[in-house]
């Protein structure tokens, strides 16, 4: 009785420590958007430059995709996690004594880099420190850790750090980053592997002529550049509204969203994982909440904003934990890998381009419409989805 308690007191140590590192997933990407304001008038930032904070490291999380993999094959998983995350921390905190935008971009280009090597990391970890039985509830743990990154850093930042920060955006930043080396030396402390018979080769060279990876990659894409996307011009387009003082508040239900998205996730996954109806809706949704809150102003506005972000949550979670369900375990890793590299691509590119074209127009919401634009054309990709079907095959495309 005595070893069961000390293995469940074990268990939820790390149980503790996944949730903390998954928090470190999105929590620096997502402090940007709230403090966009503050750096942008600092700095004399354009458009372009305010929506890169956000989508510039989101970008790396596909430059790095199979770095990381080979990282971990080099180091290790928890080695490549603890010097991966002890990066994001000093990098991310870097942001705040930038002096430019050459510095500014080069320090949130190399935090993303990190977080693109934690993301498969994490998950390697799972069979190493958690029993068979514990495997999907470690994935739940840093899946919602890195959710409620999402909301703390784009939801508390200005209600809460930022007084404690003296109102410094520079304060800020090192406020939200530094504990993240605190949480690397914990990721020291777990000491055993009980799955010492942990295949040491994984297949994760994508196949780029497989059509089922395209269509998600595309769908992928269109849920990062819908979130983060509005994530980072928030600010602009309320600020052209003359409605600048309901940000904090927008990006706190923004992004709350998300974790409410989950929460229904875990009711209801077993139902719709794998199924098109779901995935179809969900995508619409998302694309005309949208445009509704392109249309509207005012509160109704902020509404539709949520609106579309709890879409596209629930999107993002059924598309990443799609691979497992209808491909064999050899081939869930090259797809998913191909999945992030495609959709993060594209999560920086399309709201890239919109920020351009705000500049070139001075109107803030074309960013906006660039999004849903995109987000529109890749419907026909969720109604082509034949999840059952490729199940039935094996995965092997």
């Amino acid at each position: 009785m005595t070893l069961r308690i000390r293995d469940i007191s074990n268990d939820l140590g790390v149980l503790a420590l996944l949730w903390l590192a998954g928090l470190y997933l999105r929590l620096p990407v997502l402090v940007a958007p709230p403090l966009a304001p503050h750096i942008g008038e600092a700095l004399s930032l354009s458009q372009t430059h305010i929506g890169a904070l956000t989508t510039l490291p989101v970008f790396m999380l596909a430059v790095g995709a199979l770095l990381g993999s080979l990282l971990i094959m080099r180091m290790g998983a928890r080695n490549a996690l603890v010097a991966a995350l002890a990066l994001v921390a000093v990098s991310s905190a870097a942001r705040g004594a930038s002096s430019g935008v050459t510095d500014l971009l080069l320090f949130s280009a190399l935090m993303g880099l990190a977080i693109a090597v934690m993301q498969p990391a994490l998950p390697a970890l799972l069979p190493r420190w958690l029993s068979p039985g514990r495997i999907a509830l470690g994935s739940a743990c840093y899946m919602n850790g890195m959710l409620m990154g999402e909301f703390i850093g784009a939801g508390l930042t200005l209600p809460v750090i930022m007084p404690l920060a003296g109102d410094s955006w520079r304060g800020a930043l090192l406020l939200w980053s530094l504990p993240g080396l605190l949480v690397a030396a914990l990721l020291l402390l777990p000491r055993r592997n009980l799955n010492a018979a942990e295949a040491t080769s994984l297949h994760w060279l994508p196949s780029w002529r497989d059509p089922l990876m395209w269509q998600m990659g595309l769908l992928l894409g269109a849920t990062a550049a819908l979130f983060f996307g509005t994530n980072a011009y928030m600010a602009s387009i309320l600020e052209q509204r003359g409605e600048i003082e309901r940000l904090a508040t927008a990006l706190f239900w923004f992004n709350l969203a998300q974790v409410v998205a989950s929460m229904l996730m875990l009711a209801v996954a077993g139902r719709w994982v794998a199924r098109r109806g779901p995935i179809a809706a969900s995508v619409a949704g998302a694309v005309l909440a949208m445009i509704l809150f392109l249309l509207l102003e005012g509160w109704l506005a902020v509404a539709f904003a949520v609106l579309m972000s709890f879409c596209a949550g629930i999107l993002l979670i059924l598309l990443v934990t799609l691979p497992p369900h209808i491909c064999g375990s050899a081939h869930a890793g090259r797809l998913s890998a191909g999945n992030f590299t495609i959709g993060y691509t594209l999560a920086f590119a399309i709201p890239l381009l919109g920020g351009w074209l705000a500049d070139f127009t001075g109107n803030s919401l074309a960013t906006g419409w660039v999004i849903v634009t995109f987000a529109a054309l890749t419907l026909p990709c969720a109604f082509k989805l034949r999840p059952d079907t490729v199940r039935q095959k094996g995965g092997d495309n």
